[in-house]
């Protein structure tokens, strides 16, 4: 046998079946016009070798993963102008997968594992995008201008090891136009901004989260001004303890401006640095340093905070500014234990619910009239029913107490509405839950978060396809969003009936809990892959033995049977214990 290392690219139409039931003769007709106008000359251009077809399908070998991977870009793109006039259920989107490795050549046909890797990761793009394996990005990374997403180890069907998975998303491509998602990210007539993750000069290590903290202070003062359009943290934090070039910052975050600085903490003194900085030209707007005792580090937020909107946007209106003067705490140590949960919660776990309750509960005893550690608590309280697995809501009680509390105390805080909202929304109290959204965004009407609980609840009250346009608008406002926004995707698109697009958003998650796993198995067993299916289940087992009735407490809150019932017939097809 000959065997040699190639690039291997595998390529499918998403959809296909569908749109061939849909229209056969069409859609067969546009699929060869493309092949012999677009893909046929962009791959002989790059060098490749179209080694067969396979209906909606292409396996091409490259002698380069540079040559396979531009190429790749290339193609999306060609596609992407190519069907813009298309209406958006007949569009031809393929998937790519592109893997280095070795191949056993036969004639004109290759075979052999690095053929089927490229297969599998062909399957985990996302319509329009492109899937990469370890050894291939390793190839490409410096050489191809792309923005590559790590998704971690993955277990690949008929893949004896499992293989690191890189993704590009369709919009991610990071050559020619800008995406329309990243057009979207500044509103017409909105200046649009990023704060960038302060950076901690302390010395210490363990005080990142002060920095962080602060960080996120900045972050929400500015989403409260309806004259801004401000980036999430979670897409501005992906640049945390990196060199950052402010203008390819800029671009991928969608933001005409940056916020970046450094924060140094050392006994009761604090220095803050900032800079404004036009992504445009590169040039500083302005820069300021603050040297305070620490009991003035919420006035620092105040004035840096005001000077931006007064810069970017004019003249402060007394109401605005009376608006983003949120309640602040009193005591500093209860602000400090206030931020290490913060960092807890980002971490989404079981460990991180338990020590950010613990620091929550410290925070409310030491300032009482702290609100937003009373919000927080109460949803670390109602998060412990599922991270330890009850199988009923026993905090719920508890959680509302909290929640309801948080609002007493800072009517103007829109994070203490939402937080109560969702508490409302595991109680099943829907219409609660709808109102106290609504006046979380009438106090914040930019808070991506409060978008995705708005989503949440859509989903709740059987609305999927409502919820699943909240959650796209938020990827606009978001290019980085958190893992527990993959996890609503999913559910959305499960309960559309796209059990494929579902399992694949689901594999975007950085980390799975049990549920996570649950939902997996769901979908399997709509897809009839009774054995992928099971060893999900088997993952929800080692974390809840009873899992079924955690599982169906899961579902408890969804308004209408028939939403909790899909979800079980997927568990029914995966060949699960009634």
């Amino acid at each position: 046998m000959e065997r040699r290392l190639a690039a291997i690219l595998a390529a499918d139409v998403f959809g296909y079946t569908r749109l061939m039931g849909a229209d056969e003769t069409g859609t067969l007709r546009r699929l060869t016009e493309l092949r012999q106008q677009i893909l046929e000359p962009l791959i002989a251009k790059h060098h490749g070798r179209v080694v067969k077809l396979m209906g909606d399908g292409l396996l091409v070998e490259f002698a380069s993963v540079v040559d396979a991977l531009t190429c790749a870009v290339a193609w999306q793109h060609s596609m992407a102008e190519h069907e813009a006039e298309i209406d958006e259920d007949r569009r031809l989107k393929f998937r790519i997968g592109i893997n280095l490795g070795d191949v056993i050549v036969e004639g004109d046909d290759i075979h052999g594992d690095g053929v089927n890797i490229a297969a599998r990761l062909e399957s985990l793009a996302e319509p329009g995008g492109i899937s990469l394996s370890g050894d291939a990005y390793r190839q490409a990374k410096g050489k191809v201008e792309v923005d590559a997403e790590d998704l971690g180890e993955r277990d690949l069907k008929n893949v004896a090891e499992p293989v690191r998975v890189y993704r590009i998303a369709e919009d991610r491509s990071g050559v020619g136009s800008t995406s329309p998602a990243r057009e979207r990210l500044a509103p017409s007539g909105k200046p649009s901004i990023a704060v960038l993750p302060f950076t901690n000069m302390s010395g210490d290590p363990e005080q990142e989260y002060f920095s962080d903290g602060i960080t996120e202070d900045i972050i929400t003062g500015l989403s409260r001004f309806s004259s801004l359009s401000v980036v999430a943290r979670n897409s501005t934090f992906v640049y945390r303890d990196s060199a950052v070039n402010v203008t390819e910052a800029g671009k991928a975050l969608g933001a005409r401006y940056l916020l970046e600085g450094s924060l140094r903490k050392a006994g009761n003194r604090v220095r803050l640095t900032a800079q404004l900085i036009d992504v445009e030209s590169g040039k500083h707007i302005w820069a300021e340093r603050y040297d305070r005792v620490l009991e003035d580090i919420f006035a620092i937020q105040d004035e840096l905070v005001h000077a931006i909107v007064a810069t970017l946007v004019g003249r402060l209106e007394t109401a605005h500014t009376e608006r983003a003067l949120r309640k602040r705490p009193e005591n500093l140590a209860a602000y400090d234990h206030y931020l290490k949960a913060l960092q807890c919660e980002r971490r989404y776990d079981a460990e991180g619910i338990r020590e950010g309750r613990k620091a929550l509960e410290k925070a409310v005893a030491l300032d009482p009239g702290f609100a937003k550690a009373h919000a927080l608590l109460a949803y670390f309280t109602f998060s412990s029913n599922w991270f330890e697995g009850y199988n009923e809501h026993v905090h719920d009680d508890e959680a509302l107490a909290i929640a309801r509390r948080a609002v007493e105390l800072d009517p103007n805080d829109g994070d203490c509405y939402a937080k109560l909202a969702i508490v409302h929304l595991q109680r099943g109290e829907f219409d609660q839950a709808r109102y106290r959204l609504e006046q979380a965004l009438a106090l914040n009407p930019h808070d991506s978060t409060t978008w995705s609980h708005y989503a949440w609840y859509l989903l709740s009250v059987g609305e999927p396809q409502q919820a699943l346009d909240r959650l796209s608008e938020r990827e606009a406002l978001e290019p980085f969003p958190p893992n527990w926004h993959w996890e609503l995707r999913g559910q959305a698109l499960y309960e559309l009936g796209r059990y494929e697009e579902a399992a694949s958003t689901f594999g975007r998650m950085t980390n799975l809990n049990y549920w996570d796993h649950g939902f997996l198995c769901a979908c399997y067993g709509q897809l009839g892959r009774t054995d992928k299916a099971r060893s999900h289940w088997e993952k929800v087992l080692e974390v809840v033995p009873d899992a079924t009735a955690a599982l169906l407490n899961e579902f408890e809150f969804r308004k209408h049977q028939a939403d909790s019932d899909h979800w079980l017939e997927g568990y029914r097809k995966a060949g699960l214990p009634e």
